[in-house]
């Protein structure tokens, strides 16, 4: 008996069995199927006598590799048997992977890169024609290609990667196959080589797989990112990268540091040609989402992760299945298991957030994660229902109190008054930041774009119908049109030929809402983009943004949708006169939360856990958790403001700067800083200054409740470690700045134990300076 879920082609998977049933010389003398309500169907065989258990294992391998992975050009070689069923997985997975990462860097385009290093826009115009040219240059279906035209060389790579997969490596990690790499040198063109050559540098870098599992619903790969640094294409490389193919889609993880967060992102393609354009940008999309992360969880003790889960062509509606298909896949490397076998050898944990298309899926995940028994699982999500412990972004506006706090604070700077000025918006009422957004502010809203279309009112929208909206979260196509004013309008995305009161003529309500941010229309004192997809401005249409004159049609851009401007966009509008504030600023309210929420449950126990943090009545929620939302809420305006005024100060230092490129190196001085410390046993070591430092990080209600002591003992190491690198680094740039020396980090260190600077650089665990100080000492103090 074979029980799955029927998938988005029942007929083909009856069709393939069938097949495989005969390929196997198997004898059926009656099968039967039943399909449940649930979408379950249960096959039943009945199998002559003479089929061995080994057959039917065998045949339960190759019936389940077709439930997992999507059918492809290599299918027919596991229905003939031609393939095994693990040889089938290994190529068609790895085929998907290394679709991203064939390295076709020619000597003229190196040439080019260090040519055009001072040209930004145009070394942005180069680097998005070389990733045009890679992508149709190496094809899904060329990669396909030399699988087929290669299929022996790819047996021993499959081979090479079950042998490294399914055995510990000893200290020095497991030797290279040189008569393989011949093999794959003596391919038929240099593609093929570059390709194959990939498919081994994926062997290399894996070191934790579930596809030697019995039982799974998704393929699933934790690896190294030490291959990217050889591409030469990616500014940072990552601590690990997570590779999840699934028969309703394939996605990444991508992770900075060890104790690293980030939110989950559903990818949905309206047609095919979306499809091919999303699956052709996934890594892309995956690397800056989860980089972008990087840079803005500055403050906090975890690091930039994200993931992202594209569902394929035929699976649109199959968001929340495919969610948990990926949950599973990430703890079946998680979690021990006999047929997992760890060559990575040490603790690993990750932290799921809440993003595009998944903030109601938290609940279930964490719960999922119990049944695994997994041992942080109350920390495994956040923005959970209140009533599982969880800090609801969108209920208490968390990602938004960041943003407007950029807003105010430009605002304040410049000498502008918030009811005065005009504002443009993306992303409607109905989502978190944008409902939120609607509802913090006090401006004049002249437009809204979100996924239902455009309203529009030159003297800016009824605040009181905006603010209906927001509060019951629908779109703007819900905006009462009688509420407009003169020269106002609402166009929806399935309307045509429809005229505005300015005479023009929309014939397609689709094509004038991706648009309008860039129609002469769309102009005001500020723009805060709180919804839509990355790299909506890029170089190629950023300068529609411009007036007649080149002078931006916006004095004060907030982002707060993640990635919607690209670098080289940002890098127009700001020298085009815009105050511009990049995502990585002032989007972090919600991380910050995130992070509090992850360290409350980490630091409770069970008992603790449900008393305080899990909110049974929503009407009467508990003393404790009012304060600590409270405290959160206090925790991410603060530090919006102390990030606002050092990249304001540095520009005031310094005019000609750029404030995109600030928040990058603000961000970059944090976690370098981050990491030096945190890689400085001497100061960690210290217990005064430990205890001293971590209590002004800690939530003072948390310290309250649960004690100081108790935290020390239940959150593992690694993480205070973090929580104390993270909080000196943050506190010591945002007060000293970016181009501060080492002796002003010696000087703030003395506030935490100021007779005992010395015994830090000598890195003793306590005892007093003495006021004569030797030429030793003296050294010491110079080498801090």
């Amino acid at each position: 008996m074979i029980a799955y879920n029927r998938g988005t082609n029942p007929a083909l998977r009856i069709q393939s069995l069938t097949q495989l049933i005969k390929q196997n010389n198997m004898t059926v003398s009656r099968k039967f199927m039943v399909t449940f309500a649930n979408n379950m169907t249960v096959l039943s065989l009945y199998l002559h006598p003479s089929v061995s258990l080994a057959d039917i294992r065998n045949l339960k391998q190759q019936f389940s590799m077709l439930q997992i992975i999507p059918t492809s050009s290599l299918t027919p070689f596991l229905l003939d048997t031609t393939m095994t069923s693990d040889v089938y997985a290994y190529a068609s997975s790895v085929s998907r992977f290394v679709y991203y990462f064939i390295n076709q860097r020619t000597e003229e385009y190196e040439k080019l890169l260090h040519e055009l290093d001072t040209d930004r826009i145009n070394l942005g115009r180069l680097k998005l024609m070389y990733t045009r040219l890679k992508t149709e240059a190496v094809s899904s279906s060329r990669i396909f290609d030399t699988v087929f035209n290669h299929q022996e060389v790819v047996k021993l790579l499959a081979e090479d990667f079950s042998n490294r997969t399914t055995k510990k490596w000893d200290a020095d990690g497991y030797p290279e196959d040189s008569e393989l790499i011949s093999k794959i040198g003596n391919a038929a063109t240099a593609l093929d080589q570059q390709v194959l050559m990939a498919m081994y540098e994926f062997n290399r870098s894996v070191v934790k797989t579930n596809l030697h599992k019995a039982e799974k619903s998704v393929l699933a790969f934790r690896m190294t990112g030490d291959f990217l640094a050889k591409l030469g294409d990616w500014p940072e490389t990552p601590y690990a990268i997570f590779f999840l193919v699934g028969a309703y889609f394939q996605g990444f993880h991508i992770r900075f540091k060890d104790v690293s967060r980030g939110g989950i992102r559903l990818i949905k393609s309206a047609d095919k040609a979306r499809y091919n354009t999303n699956l052709e940008t996934l890594f892309a999309e995956s690397y800056g989402l989860a980089y972008t992360q990087n840079n803005k969880n500055k403050d906090i003790p975890e690091f930039g992760s994200k993931g992202t889960i594209l569902l394929h062509p035929g699976a649109q509606e199959n968001g929340f299945l495919a969610f948990r298909q990926y949950t599973s896949g990430i703890l079946d490397l998680l979690c021990e298991a006999e047929d997992v076998v760890d060559n990575l050898g040490k603790e690993e944990f990750l932290f799921l957030g809440p993003d595009e298309g998944t903030a109601d899926m938290m609940n279930w995940a964490a719960e999922y994660a119990k049944k695994r028994h997994y041992q942080y699982w109350r920390a495994f999500t956040t923005g959970k229902s209140a009533y599982m412990g969880g800090v609801p972004h969108d209920t208490y506006g968390m990602t938004t109190r960041s943003v407007h706090r950029y807003v105010l604070g430009s605002l304040r700077k410049m000498g502008l008054k918030e009811e005065e000025v005009t504002k443009i918006q993306t992303g409607g009422p109905d989502g978190d930041l944008g409902s939120n957004e609607i509802l913090i502010s006090r401006d004049k809203t002249k437009a809204i774009i979100d996924g239902s279309g455009v309203v529009y009112d030159p003297n800016g929208l009824d605040r009181e119908e905006l603010t209906r909206l927001a509060e019951t979260r629908v779109m703007i196509e819900h905006f009462d049109s009688a509420r407009l004013g003169e020269g106002g309008f609402k166009i929806l995305i399935d309307e045509r030929n429809v005229t505005l009161p300015n005479g023009e003529l929309v014939e397609n309500g689709t094509h004038f809402r991706n648009n309008f941010q860039f129609h002469p229309l769309c102009q005001a004192d500020m723009f805060v983009p709180c919804g839509g997809r990355p790299e909506s401005v890029n170089l190629s249409n950023v300068r529609k943004l411009l007036d007649s004159e080149g002078k931006s049609r916006f004095k004060i851009i907030v982002e707060g949708a993640n990635l919607f401007f690209t670098n080289d966009a940002r890098m127009v509008m700001e020298q085009a006169g815009t105050v511009l504030y990049k995502d990585a600023s002032s989007n972090k309210g919600g991380v910050t939360s995130s992070s509090l929420e992850v360290f409350a449950a980490l630091s409770m126990s069970e008992e603790q856990f449900q008393e305080h943090m899990c909110v049974k009545d929503p009407n009467n929620p508990p003393p404790f958790y009012t304060k600590y939302v409270v405290e959160v809420q206090q925790k991410i305006e603060s530090l919006a403001d102390y990030e606002f005024e050092c990249i304001w100060n540095e520009m005031e230092r310094n005019p000609n700067q750029l404030r995109y490129i600030l928040t990058e190196q603000v961000s970059e001085k944090i976690n370098e800083l981050a990491t030096f410390v945190s890689n400085s046993n001497s100061v960690w070591d210290n217990e005064a200054i430990k205890k001293e430092v971590l209590l002004k990080a800690f939530p003072k209600s948390l310290v309250e409740l649960v004690g100081y002591d108790e935290m020390m003992a239940r959150v593992p190491e690694s993480y205070m470690k973090a929580i104390f690198s993270s909080s000196l680094a943050s506190r010591y740039v945002y007060e000293y700045g970016v181009n501060a020396s080492e002796f002003t980090f010696f000087e703030f260190m003395q506030r935490y134990a100021p007779q005992d600077a010395g015994a830090v650089a000598a890195g003793s665990k306590g005892g007093k300076v003495k006021k004569k100080k030797s030429k030793k000492h003296k050294k010491k103090q110079r080498d801090l």
